[in-house]
């Protein structure tokens, strides 16, 4: 946003050209100013004078001859005439071209507002041959695209016209616009900042399109009103990048849009697509389309030098994880989701118990804190709670403390079954080595597990509550038949890394009294195992998950991006290699990875994730939490022997 002096058109075109040179130097391919920002918006009835038109035109052949040799596209505001109508218009330029000129629709006339005084609407014009700044052109009332030379489509739309009840964006968005911009003039007024954030926000989700807003700040006549100089830009519905307001001096905010991102929700929305029919309805009736058209045309930007892509935007490195302003609001709504899930399956049933199989560990914990929290939605006792606790060879006293220290804390029925006898015979039984611990031996503990408590709950006349999670489910980090079986998985879709921070957050629901806070926080603080393997001699565990697998925080990055968006193993590296080699990976607490490292655990996620799915496509049922979810019944459906290979080879695998 330059700042400006009302009716200086020179000294406007001087702060304009300079934040484009700005611009250009550090690869802006896109840049936006304020309505009317040639002349001021604040002008007034000098609109009415000939003079300040036709000097704002002369700015516009001298900022067409300084981009003459650069490739950024620029967007500027001012008067323009077209026959007996004056408009507010964009106009496109690039590379010493004027791409095109855009009016805007709809002008407000109320409180502080009387554009109609001046101007024209586009509503009132109809298709006119006009010969503006040295080019002929034809101007026109209809919606108007963009398209870049790498292909991203933009739409323009002015102030007034977001506030609309149909904004004009709808349209361009549907008719396949990735990115709005919207040059503006939007006072100040107490409330009207948060109110136009919001405004701003719901359009760019609605629409599902990066929209970039830039309005009028210092400089502006302070007559009657103060501009702020708001600058905002969004991506369908989330602030990447903010403008200080009240800045006395020229400011610019910049930031990458993820065009691919965008496409890929749009293709995942049914109802965005279905939108795309009304569109070409209301099109092949518009007069000024030519009357058939079912499309709108779209005017091709010019060629530009090709640029090495470096990627400076910055990601999170724990996508499934709210920020700490928004984590015990967020944990909540989880939690709740979680209980209201199991309330309604055991007020369906008329269950009055279920079994659950207490570790220790996390996904245990968590499943039994539900568990708790739904029986005291449904004024049930906690006593319909079995929790079971199955000793193995694994087991280390923290864990099997924990489960039994637990489970009294909570007030719940324990009951403890050891499996070492059990599958000791099962090892005899199958002529298996209790000394070979490989995958049988492994498997053998879980499924001994999982058919006691199928067993327990037909004694109790409840049903078992799963315990595995998002993560495990994507890496297929349980046993077929064992741990990955339940009658309702109440974690089925809770990642790995925002689970720790749920039973964090359900600690600090509790007092002191009966341990219960000091238990959850010790085992949030226990490392991840499933204890199939024997501890070591100092009694501790040996057998990490995260060492075989890889760490969490990595496979659930990859899984958020592989899923939520469909991107390849190649840009999910990218970005990466952006999140986990950046400041931000200390502030979120979590550990830096180098690129060898990340691409060999990206390839176990796509091996792994591709050759596990038929553990996937039997899943009991259990609530969506998130917007990423392996349910084969919702959101993921995949053949169990699909190839992975040209998602390896694009790793270089």
């Amino acid at each position: 946003m330059p700042t400006v002096k009302v009716g200086d058109c020179q000294y406007n075109l001087n702060q304009i050209e300079n934040l484009i040179a700005l611009a250009e130097g550090k690869g802006v391919e896109i840049i936006v100013f304020p309505e009317l920002c040639i002349t001021g918006y604040t002008c007034q009835d000098l609109f009415r004078q000939n003079l300040l038109i036709d000097v704002a035109e002369q700015c516009v052949i001298r900022l067409l001859d300084f981009t003459r040799q650069l490739d950024i596209i620029s967007i500027v505001g001012l008067p323009v005439v077209v026959g007996d109508l004056l408009l507010n218009c964009a106009v496109v330029i690039q590379k010493g071209q004027l791409l095109g000129i855009v009016p805007k629709t709809y002008l407000p006339n109320y409180s502080e507002f009387y554009e109609k005084r001046w101007f024209a609407s586009a509503q009132d014009l109809r298709p006119t041959p006009i010969r503006f700044a040295g080019n002929s052109l034809t101007i026109t009332p209809a919606p108007q695209l963009f398209r870049t030379c790498d292909g991203v489509v933009f739409g323009i739309e002015i102030c007034e016209d977001v506030w609309a009840p149909i904004p004009p964006s709808n349209n361009l968005s549907i008719a396949g616009a990735d990115i709005v911009f919207n040059l503006s003039a939007s006072d100040e007024l107490i409330g009207k900042h948060d109110y136009l954030k919001s405004l701003l926000s719901q359009q760019s989700a609605r629409t599902i399109t990066g929209y970039v807003y830039a309005s009028s700040g210092f400089g502006e006549s302070t007559q009657d009103v103060v501009y702020g100089g708001n600058a905002f830009i969004y991506e369908n519905g989330k602030l990447l990048a903010e403008g200080k307001r009240f800045s006395m001096e020229s400011q610019m905010i910049l930031t990458q849009l993820d065009v691919e991102m965008l496409r890929s929700e749009r293709r995942c929305n049914s109802t965005y697509v279905n939108a795309q029919r009304d569109l070409k309805t209301s099109l092949s009736t518009n007069p000024f389309l030519g009357g058939e058209s079912t499309q709108l045309p779209i005017i091709n930007c010019r060629s530009i030098e090709p640029r090495d892509f470096v990627l400076e935007r910055g990601f999170d490195p724990l996508p499934f994880v709210p920020r700490p302003e928004e984590l015990a609001a967020k944990c909540n709504d989880v939690f709740n989701i979680q209980q209201m899930g199991l309330a309604k399956r055991l007020t369906h049933t008329g269950a009055k118990n279920v079994v659950v199989g207490i570790s220790g560990g996390l996904d245990s914990t968590l499943a039994l804190l539900v568990c708790v929290g739904a029986f005291d939605k449904l004024n049930l006792e906690r006593r319909g709670i079995v929790g079971v606790t199955m000793p193995g060879f694994g087991t280390t006293d923290r864990t099997y403390n924990n489960a039994l220290q637990l489970m009294k804390g909570l007030g719940v029925t324990i009951r403890e079954i050891p499996i070492r006898e059990s599958v000791i015979q099962h090892f005899k039984d199958i002529n298996h080595s209790i000394d070979n611990h490989d995958i049988t031996y492994e498997n053998s503990q879980a499924r001994e597990r999982t058919q006691i408590l199928m067993d327990v709950s037909n004694q109790v006349g409840g049903f078992v509550v799963g315990t595995g999670d998002l993560s495990e489910l994507a890496l297929g980090w349980a046993t077929y038949n064992g741990d990955h079986m339940s009658m309702y998985g109440v974690n089925a879709s809770v990642p790995k890394t925002l689970i720790r921070h749920l039973v964090r957050y359900i600690a600090g629901n509790y007092s002191e009294e009966g341990n219960v806070r000091s238990i959850l926080l010790d085992i949030v603080d226990t490392p991840i195992s499933p204890e199939l393997i024997p501890a070591n001699e100092q009694g501790e565990i040996q057998q990490k998950t995260e060492d075989i697998v890889g760490p969490y925080e990595l496979h659930d990055f990859f899984l958020y991006y592989f899923l939520r968006y469909g991107f390849s193993p190649a840009k999910i590296f990218l970005l990466a290699q952006k999140a986990f080699q950046s400041p931000d990976a200390a502030r979120r607490n979590v550990s830096t990875y180098n690129d060898e490292t990340i691409q060999h655990w990206l390839q176990v996620f796509i091996r792994r994730f591709f050759s596990q799915q038929f553990k996937r496509s039997c899943l009991p049922d259990g609530p969506k939490v998130g917007s990423v979810s392996l349910s084969p019944r919702g959101d993921w459906r995949m053949p169990s022997d699909a190839s992975s290979n040209i998602w390896l080879t694009s790793l270089g695998c």
